[in-house]
């Protein structure tokens, strides 16, 4: 999520070859020899690669090949060395870059250091996702020109960017939003920022999203010592944590006392209104983002921990994806795909049909009750998160739980008619953070009317009943009911595979694995697939934020 033109996380290389976080005094350090000096690019010449204009970015093309052939002849004579910052550049430019002539720049100057000698970096992943391959992806044909716009604009094309570029419509408003987010005047202090979405990305496990934000932690000036652990942070930042985690498990247990706590004046470690929506926003969207990067099988950065090394391939050892627990083999069973898709057009055209029956109230109610407590396992294996990640999580044993178990007694449901974005929280929030409501609701209404007109093999298709089922399944689990919908399309359209991971992705993203994504809609295109999370995503971060909103605005009262 951070925008990264510089250097992140810097990090070198141990023995055997795992990375390690270094200080700034270290970040020169040789990789080859503990003496010596670095010699290698500049930030600047890195940064004017994204340069609009050909000719600045060819000169910049040509300065870094000078530099990093002067550093290569400077090596023979053992007065200087590539370092670990500039190998990584280049590995991240020859795996990301939009613009082909950077991109095989990038691969041309590792090449020349590997046959120098040099000990050259590889990344551990071809592709953005452990779920789709790098093919498939080409295949279904990111939009170019978005992507080379993100490059330019902010110096690197990430994982997040190239699926999500499957959408180029929702994309679009996602990054204008993420950057006003984390970049535009706020109340909130820049570096603050990110480590309000680290906090926020830990509750998921999410050690892709807590290295992109420590990095943009680092670039605005935070002190490094926060990232050991949250009792380094300052404590008006470790007061969050109760809501941080109410707001990334059990949304629906967030009362006007806990915004008490934060914002009344007798409060040790006072949070404003317009600081503490910043806040509320920031956990939400990076909560929501989890979602996404678990569901998507999003691989490490090139340039990040976990998705480099220092070692040659081995022919007896395949990197293993986060996302596929050592005890799970991937294996599908064979099923008739296309039946599927068929049996799911039938549905939908008969619901179409039906829209004219009316129903009771009183059924609705029961339909909806039903969904809401229909058992849907999705637990598959509890593992240990990475250090990183341990260290910045308070009560770390607080999780989802089932907004109505069977047989315990539910909170009171949230009706829509009740507290909805569109009447209560769209104003909220625009008025204790201007804009930001305007940027949220055009992304929600983007996703909700996102469509192609197709499914799987057929045209011509209006998906909206399906759309409209997978965002209400969302709310339906964090109990929120809308009066004049019918609960039972949900369970007509939704196959039972399908809620296993709308709702593994939605409620406990870390145990999204391959398997769960497969087993779903096996005849539907990746960007179909990919479609549905974004679906969920937002579902999810709305549906958050409407029990956060609901609690200031009885506070406000």
């Amino acid at each position: 999520m951070a925008s990264n033109s510089g250097v992140g996380i810097i990090r070198q290389a141990n023995g055997d070859g795992t990375p390690r976080r270094v200080s700034g005094s270290a970040r020169s350090r040789r990789h080859r020899s503990e003496s010596g000096s670095d010699v290698g690019p500049s930030v600047k010449t890195l940064s004017r690669l994204c340069s609009r204009d050909d000719d600045e970015r060819a000169a910049a093309l040509d300065e870094l090949s000078q530099g990093v052939r002067m550093c290569l002849e400077q090596d023979r004579c053992g007065s200087a060395a590539l370092d670990t910052e500039t190998l990584l550049h280049l590995l991240r430019l020859s795996h990301s870059c939009p613009l082909r002539e950077v991109r095989e720049r990038a691969t041309e100057l590792l090449r020349i250091a590997k046959e120098q000698g040099v000990k050259v970096p590889r990344a551990l992943a071809s592709g953005p996702s452990a779920f789709i391959t790098t093919k498939e992806m080409l295949k279904e044909g990111p939009d170019q020109d978005i992507l080379i716009e993100s490059f330019l604009s902010s110096g690197r094309v990430n994982h997040i960017t190239m699926v999500m570029a499957l959408h180029p419509a929702y994309l679009s408003c996602f990054l204008k939003t993420q950057h006003a987010l984390l970049a535009l005047d706020g109340p909130l202090p820049h570096h603050w920022r990110h480590y309000i979405a680290v906090m926020a990305a830990a509750r998921h496990h999410c050690l892709y999203l807590v290295q992109q934000h420590s990095a943009g932690f680092l670039e605005a000036g935070g002190d490094e010592s926060w990232l050991s652990g949250i009792d380094f942070a300052p404590s008006k930042l470790r007061s969050l944590q109760t809501l941080n985690k109410l707001l990334a498990h059990r949304p629906w247990l967030i009362t006007q006392q806990h915004i008490q706590q934060l914002v009344c004046p007798g409060a040790e470690t006072r949070w404003s209104l317009a600081e503490l929506i910043h806040a509320v926003v920031l956990m939400a969207h990076a909560h929501s983002l989890c979602s996404f990067v678990w569901g998507c099988g999003l691989n490490p950065e090139p340039d990040h921990s976990g998705g480099y090394t220092f070692q040659p391939p081995s022919v007896a050892h395949v990197p293993r994806s986060p996302h596929s627990p050592a005890h799970e083999d991937g294996r599908q069973e064979l099923c008739d795909g296309v039946m599927e898709v068929e049996v799911l057009m039938k549905r939908m055209a008969e619901l179409q049909q039906q829209q004219e029956e009316e129903c009771t109230q009183e059924e609705m109610v029961t339909r909806f009750e039903r969904e809401r407590s229909e058992s849907i396992p999705t637990a598959v294996v509890w593992e240990a998160p990475p250090e990183l990640v341990v260290r910045l999580v308070e009560d770390p044993e607080f999780r989802y739980e089932d907004f109505a178990p069977r047989g315990e007694q539910a909170p009171p449901t949230m009706r829509a008619q009740d507290y909805s974005w569109e009447d209560h929280g769209f104003s909220l929030v625009n008025r204790l953070l201007p804009d930001m409501g305007q940027f949220l609701d055009e992304k929600f209404q983007v996703v909700s009317n996102l469509t192609y007109h197709r499914m799987a093999m057929h045209e011509g298709v209006d998906t909206h009943t399906l759309r409209k089922a997978l965002w209400n399944y969302i709310h339906c689990l964090y109990g929120i009911r809308y009066d004049d919908y019918d609960y039972g399309s949900v369970n007509v359209l939704l196959e039972r595979a399908l809620k296993v991971f709308v709702k593994t992705m939605a409620c406990h993203p870390e145990q999204t694995t391959t398997r769960i994504y497969n087993a779903f809609w096996r005849h539907f295109r990746h960007s179909e697939k990919v479609h549905a999370n974004l679906i969920v995503m937002e579902a999810r971060l709305q549906a958050a934020l409407l029990y956060t909103l609901r609690a200031i605005t009885y506070y406000m009262r």
